[in-house]
């Protein structure tokens, strides 16, 4: 199972970027999908979730309404569109996968996820 982020970049304060996290799981739709993030001597922190059919989706308080979370079951595509970005968004960005076996349920917690990507780099500067 390989999960490949990408879509990392520099950008100024205000501007937008969008990661893409491309999976190679066999029945992608029974997996929820998530995002998370890293800065420098911080712990992973929940950044979005969404269901594995997308219909249910979860943000952490610090991005709601800057950041959009989005799959494609037929690509095996996540993506997160992140707009309005921050400083205080700088960190390594990771995707994960978990099976669901509840249709609406997605997870929010790095421990309940079974698949990570490698991590792509997100950028602002003030």
């Amino acid at each position: 199972v390989q999960l490949q982020a990408s879509g990392g970049g520099s950008v100024q304060a205000g501007g937008s970027l969008r990661l893409s996290c491309l999976a190679s799981l066999r029945a992608f739709s029974v997996y929820g999908m998530g995002w998370f993030r890293q800065a420098p001597g911080k712990e992973r922190e929940f950044v979005a979730a969404i269901s594995r059919s997308g219909g249910s989706t979860g943000y952490a308080d610090s991005v709601k309404g800057r950041f959009t979370i989005s799959k494609d079951n037929g690509k095996n595509m996540v993506y997160l569109q992140m707009n309005s970005l921050k400083p205080e968004d700088t960190a390594v960005y990771y995707c994960a996968s978990s099976y669901v076996s509840r249709g609406g349920s997605y997870y929010t917690t790095p421990g309940e996820y079974d698949y990570w990507g490698q991590g792509t780099q997100v950028t602002v500067s003030s």
